[in-house]
């Protein structure tokens, strides 16, 4: 969600029909994203046999990267793969795997090949993305189960905590009710493949269908590889009007349906930033 920029004033309110949100929902054309680096050790060399570790929220090209190194294969290897992997992907997903690499720990051995490790890790998500508790939620929150795992993907990046997960899930909800861009950081970063907390007004001008400052609706895929407790967040999110959001500092996530107020807690934001001592390095 915006922090540091002073966010867009909220819209009328619109309520839009079933059809008319997938409508909306499907604006944008699918681009390609690189990843960004591996973030730690992904394998557990300890293990018998060894065990590729994906972590919950991770990219596609974080996945293949840590593939790579597990599997002692040269760089781009995993990902080249794709195109013979023959993965069981929705049909929305226009064969991009994004969301659908299951966070969980894979056994390799001698045998192993990028191919059986990325039809394991799509298997696994078929497994809990189809089932009747995700469908009858996408279906009460008007969505399909592709849509609702790109809703868990924002979730999985915009979440501080696992108690903030339900609610970043509802002010999605809510945003795509009202006609509101949904104007979250985490999209744009996937775009410009990083990590960073902060995005300037440059960022939100942004030429992507990646951008939900500047598109309407969710982006075209899932922006990483989210877990069950994201999933679980994007199927049943509490109840509330929150429209807003921005993480203070550490453990305070604030939540409004109100834009003066959310104005109040950038302003806080900001202070809190600027007191901050400088990172080391």
């Amino acid at each position: 969600m915006q922090t540091h920029t002073p966010p867009t004033p909220p819209r009328g309110t619109v309520r839009l029909t079933r059809r008319g949100r997938t409508a909306l929902i499907a604006t944008g054309a699918v681009v390609a994203a690189t990843a960004v680096a591996v973030p730690l050790l992904s394998t557990d060399a300890q293990k018998d046999p060894p065990v590729l570790v994906v972590p919950e929220g991770w990219r596609s090209g974080q996945v293949y990267e840590a593939m790579d190194k597990a599997l002692a294969l040269p760089a781009g290897t995993s990902r080249k793969s794709l195109r013979k992997a023959r993965l069981k992907l929705p049909e929305d997903a226009g064969g991009n795997p994004e969301g659908y690499l299951f966070p969980a720990a894979y056994p390799i051995d001698g045998r192993s090949t990028p191919e059986a490790l990325l039809s394991r890790m799509v298997g696994t998500a078929n497994k809990k993305f189809t089932g009747g508790t995700v469908t009858a939620g996408a279906e009460r929150n008007a969505m399909n189960a592709y849509q609702t795992v790109t809703v868990a993907s924002i979730v999985q990046a915009e979440a501080a905590t696992e108690a903030d997960m339900g609610k970043v899930a509802r002010v999605i909800y809510n945003r795509l009710d009202r006609g509101m861009p949904l104007q979250m950081d985490s999209t744009i970063n996937y775009a410009l493949n990083r990590g960073t907390l902060r995005t300037s007004r440059r960022d939100a001008q942004l030429e992507s269908p990646y951008n939900t400052y500047a598109r309407m609706g969710l982006p075209p895929t899932p922006i990483a590889n989210p877990g069950e407790k994201a999933v679980r967040a994007a199927v049943t999110p509490p109840r509330g009007d929150w429209l807003y959001f921005v993480t203070v500092k550490r453990g305070d996530t604030r939540f409004t349906a109100d834009y003066e107020e959310h104005r109040r807690n950038i302003a806080e934001f900001n202070r809190v930033a600027r007191s901050a001592p400088p990172s080391p390095g």
